[in-house]
């Protein structure tokens, strides 16, 4: 493994103030609109859905424009990282691997995190980009700053539809993160298991998993192409999956 890319939101950075925000500006308390965003979360829709049941007529991205205008726009700090990122990030990179974040987020959100000055080689948002996941047109830009092959390059996140099956059927390999909604609600479901290289429950697994890749590599001719990383099994589950998400 060479280098490791990992998803934003609930991969990184902790939600809850993006959604406790989101319902100071609507007017609702936030546990209805917790409330709601699990249940989208659950029926396999977008989070941002539990808005649109709230103001049906709402236009997200114009509504995220005024909230900026009235001073109320992102904020980003150190409270908002969950603990195990920075000792993670810093083991991965003493160990000589590549560390790039790249995840759906705006040109506001790529600015704060850099500003966190994370130990990471690369941050960059879809905003930055031009183009969110889960479309692959993404995922060949991951594969670009990578700096690595596919195999040898894996993406880490927490959402199936937007990170996991896109990201193994561009050729990367993949870690589902159970964390957040979306990463605990749909951890075990079969094609996350089927689908996902590696399933952790906290970013400091990745150096052992690395160190494990490594050392098993010398073996890999003798290992069936499905527990090498390949993904042409892989990209045949993700068929009955999209059905889903």
């Amino acid at each position: 493994m060479e280098t490791i890319v990992l998803d934003i939101g609930e991969t990184l950075v902790r939600d809850d103030r993006h959604w406790a925000s989101w319902a100071d500006w609507l007017g609702v308390p936030p546990h209805t609109l917790g409330a709601l965003v699990g249940a989208a979360v659950a029926q396999g829709r977008e989070a941002t859905d539990a808005l649109r049941i709230l103001r049906p007529d709402m236009d997200v991205e114009e509504a995220y424009r005024a909230r900026a205008a009235a001073g109320r726009g992102e904020h980003l700090d150190e409270s908002d990282l969950y603990q195990d990122v920075r000792p993670a990030l810093a083991e991965l990179r003493a160990a000589g691997i590549r560390v790039v974040v790249a995840g759906n987020g705006t040109v506001r959100a790529g600015e704060l995190l850099r500003a966190l000055d994370l130990p990471a080689d690369l941050v960059v948002t879809s905003g930055e980009w031009g183009v969110r996941k889960p479309d692959p047109e993404f995922f060949a830009r991951v594969t670009e700053v990578a700096g690595a092959a596919p195999e040898a390059t894996l993406y880490v996140g927490d959402h199936p539809a937007d990170d996991l099956f896109p990201a193994a059927a561009a050729g990367l390999r993949t870690a589902h993160l159970r964390r957040g909604p979306y990463g605990h609600w749909w951890a075990e479901h079969p094609d996350v298991v089927e689908t996902a290289d590696f399933r952790i429950d906290a970013l400091t697994e990745l150096v052992g998993l690395v160190a494990s890749a490594s050392s098993s590599s010398s073996a890999a001719s003798g290992v069936a192409p499905e527990a090498q990383g390949e993904t042409g099994v892989r990209r045949g589950v993700l068929r009955s999956v999209r059905q889903v998400y």
